[in-house]
């Protein structure tokens, strides 16, 4: 296996687009790393610069101390999972495996062996003779992870992989892929748009928008300390809640568009009142913390009404669709019984829990 180091790439098409501005990193030997973000952030941009497949307009690739801007694809000793799997159809499964091998003249002995260690270790030792019409979508996928495996390559890089499987085989697969990380050990650089599937896939995550990093750290880091505002809406579902106004001189309000909501009781807590006085702020609170006031320990001093819209049961939780002024919010609830939709409830949360940022710039303030 090997590292894999970015410096300061960037990428610049022939219209002017930007679609990679200055991305630094580097993926340690052995690590999952995903790089996340809605469509048209960069993120397989990146990826495919990485494997050679599109050239930088400035900055550094280095693979296992190796620059290799300049290296053509097959040089590089990299193996990648497209989305749409990329199978030959008048192949078979054992043929899809070994065709990259015969074309690098691999000897017939070691290639039967290489796929039979990948048939065995996907599940796919009863498919080897079967076409990729007689396969299903979970199957075609763990066949193109297995044409990847055998190369035994020094790095993995895999583009949404998992976007054309439906909701349960995405998890199973997400399972298998872990699974088949933690055997190998290998360095693996996953592309999603999914923020579940980073979430619970990746060792550290990639966070990108418009083609800028806007944070790199572990998954729970990021959702416990996102560094702006686009982290902490990204990550997260339902989204974290947002809370935009001014803080009254008082420090005792956070004044809002058509409502106020009371900050009375915040002075011992963590946020640096004295210096947000007067400022226009965003507060956020992830929906699991904004609890039905009745079920909120005592030591909540937050309080405050909204107006039931909808609720959507989802089995051990119940999501509720609030009205604060003009304000949409979401609580996380466990299931209970609740009123018809319109009647007000009185919401409360811990004020150790709200996220702070700078309602100009979006940065983390606390």
């Amino acid at each position: 296996m090997a590292t894999v180091r970015l410096d300061n790439i960037r990428k610049v098409y022939d219209n002017g687009k930007v679609a990679v501005a200055g991305a630094s990193f580097t993926v340690a030997d052995g690590e999952l790393l995903v790089l996340v973000g809605p469509s048209g952030c960069g993120k397989t941009t990146l990826l495919r610069a990485i494997a050679g497949l599109e050239n930088v307009t400035s900055g550094t690739i280095g693979i296992d101390g190796r620059t290799v801007n300049d290296l053509a694809p097959r040089e590089r000793d990299i193996a990648m999972v497209f989305q749409n799997y990329a199978l030959y159809p008048h192949m078979t499964v054992a043929g899809n495996l070994a065709f990259g091998l015969k074309l690098r003249g691999h000897a017939r002995a070691e290639i039967e062996k290489r796929v039979a260690d990948a048939a065995r270790m996907l599940g796919l030792e009863d498919l080897l003779q079967a076409r990729p019409r007689q396969l299903s979508g979970g199957q075609r996928q763990r066949v193109a992870l297995g044409r990847a495996l055998v190369r035994e390559p020094k790095v993995f890089l895999l583009d949404e992989p998992l976007s054309n499987l439906d909701a349960k085989l995405r998890a199973a697969m997400r399972v298998e892929i872990a699974r088949l990380h933690h055997r190998l050990g290998a360095t693996m650089i996953y592309v999603t748009h999914d923020q579940i599937e980073a979430m619970t896939l990746g060792q550290r995550i990639v966070v990108l928008n418009d083609g800028e990093v806007q944070q790199i750290d572990t998954p729970m880091r990021l959702y416990e300390q996102p560094a702006n505002l686009f982290v902490a809406g990204f990550l997260g579902s339902p989204a974290m809640n947002f809370f935009q106004g001014r803080l009254r001189d008082d420090a005792r309000a956070l004044e809002m568009q058509n409502a106020s909501l009371p900050l009375d009781g915040l002075r011992g807590s963590h946020l640096p009142l004295d210096a947000l006085r007067g400022r226009d702020i965003v507060l956020g609170l992830r929906p699991e913390h904004l609890q039905c006031a009745d079920a909120e320990p005592a030591a909540s001093r937050v309080q405050f009404d909204a107006t039931l819209e909808v609720t959507e049961p989802v089995g051990n939780e119940v999501f509720l669709n609030l009205r604060f002024g003009k304000l949409g919010l979401v609580a996380r609830v466990p299931p209970r019984p609740l009123p018809a939709p319109g009647a007000t409830l009185r919401m409360a949360f811990d004020p150790s829990r709200l996220h702070a940022f700078d309602g100009i710039d979006g940065h983390r303030v606390v």
